[in-house]
């Protein structure tokens, strides 16, 4: 049941994020915004993760 609620709770808010930038206008194409937010993306992930780890070994 506490698993379930765990991958809930990573999922949901990817979810909530997602389906409204869909609705926003495109960018026009000489804006570069691809390189420094897929680092914070994965920067924000690793991060997330190591906090989960982290509190389930505190357990």
């Amino acid at each position: 049941m506490k698993n379930l609620l765990y991958k809930t709770l990573l999922v949901l808010p990817a979810l909530l994020l997602v389906l409204p930038a869909m609705a926003q206008p495109s960018a026009p194409p000489a804006t570069p915004i691809d390189g420094g937010l897929s680092i914070l993306l994965a920067a924000g992930g690793a991060y997330g993760i190591k906090k989960l780890r982290d509190h389930r070994k505190g357990q």
